[in-house]
């Protein structure tokens, strides 16, 4: 997480705010917007610290709204701000992730999209956040830029989420980069393999 968080910043130190202000590699979102977001990403993931630290049940969300509402309020801040912000907030989620102790670590939180976990997944939430946007804010290249073991946890991460919701009925092989990359919906590389007569299936949005 740390890392990444690292990584991030340092790619939005090299982004002036004219390119900040154009769309970023999420569709409708502009780097105004995915900034709003990582920002807000971090207080939603400080709120599921908090609870695991205390037992006082704050969901990452009061409303089923909230998230889209947030990001679009932040996305109009002042582009100094809205850098301020991503690092402000980072430096609160690491501190609030020092109030965990002992078996506070396995305490039961509920994410975003409901899914029952385990306290000591919340710094990898915010680990997958921050390297999938660094690559969303400056356009350009795969995932090769990320750590191996982070791109076999990423792919794991992501295929058990989508065999909850899609079946999968082909194979696809090639690098953890570019099976990273396709499996996010970030876009298919001719390093892909599949059977002959096969084609890449499409995909759902992930989260």
């Amino acid at each position: 997480m740390a890392e990444g968080h690292e990584l991030f910043m340092s790619r939005l130190w090299s982004i002036d705010d004219e390119q900040l202000a154009r769309p970023s590699g999420l569709p409708g979102w502009s780097g105004r917007h995915l900034l709003s977001h990582i920002g807000h990403n971090a207080r939603a993931l400080g709120r599921l610290a908090h609870w695991a630290a205390t037992g006082d049940p704050t969901p990452m969300y009061p409303s089923s709204s909230a998230r889209a509402e947030e990001i679009d309020t932040g996305a109009d801040w002042p582009l100094p701000r809205l850098r301020e912000f991503v690092a402000e907030e980072q430096e609160r989620l690491a501190a609030a992730f020092d109030l965990i102790t002992g078996e506070r670590w396995e305490a039961e939180v509920i994410t975003a999209q409901g899914r029952i976990v385990p306290a000591s997944i919340i710094p990898w939430l915010r680990a997958r956040e921050l390297w999938i946007h660094a690559y969303d804010l400056q356009l350009g290249g795969d995932f090769a830029f990320m750590p191996e073991d982070f791109l076999g946890a990423l792919v794991e991460d992501v295929l058990t989420h989508r065999r909850t919701r899609q079946t999968i009925e082909v194979e696809v092989s090639g690098p953890p980069a570019d099976l990273a990359r396709w499996l996010t919906g970030r876009g298919a590389s001719p390093r892909l393999h599949l059977a002959a007569g096969f084609e890449l299936p499409k995909l759902p949005p992930w989260l």
